[in-house]
């Protein structure tokens, strides 16, 4: 059912009747789900300026930290699980570049219509919202 590549469509959150998008109404991403039972999600912010050094820890701080703010990725194992009428997902955190995600589990409550997927997470008053299509 999720087994494959996805590429993001939106990503919203909503908090108190406001609504944003983090990375911008063009974010990318691509969300990878393996039958093996890995999977893997990124999301950046459209036309991220390249760093003005080949090497990334030799170009200057506010670079770097301008890159990892319009970036977001984590990879690690999947599986799911019913929960009464409702399917959800559940990441487990072996790797990300923010490293407080790792060893944690990140719950999406799952909803599949054909090609298009949409992943929610409530995140205290803030819910997030992931509208993802089939890459190929």
């Amino acid at each position: 059912m999720l087994e494959g590549s996805w590429r993001l469509l939106s990503w919203e959150i909503r908090q108190e009747g406001r609504s944003r998008h983090p990375f911008g109404p063009d974010a990318t991403g691509l969300l990878v789900y393996a039958a093996d039972g890995g999977m893997s999600a990124v999301i950046a912010r459209a036309g991220r300026a390249p760093l003005s050094a080949a090497v990334p820890r030799q170009a200057p701080a506010a670079e770097r930290l301008a890159a990892f703010d319009s970036y977001f990725h984590y990879a690690g194992t999947w599986r799911t699980e019913r929960r009464g009428d409702a399917i959800v997902v559940i990441h487990r955190v072996t790797h990300s570049l923010n490293p407080a995600l790792v060893g944690t589990e990140q719950l999406r409550h799952v909803d599949l219509d054909g090609d298009r997927l949409t992943l929610r997470a409530e995140e205290g008053p803030r819910l997030h919202r992931l509208s993802w299509a089939r890459a190929w």
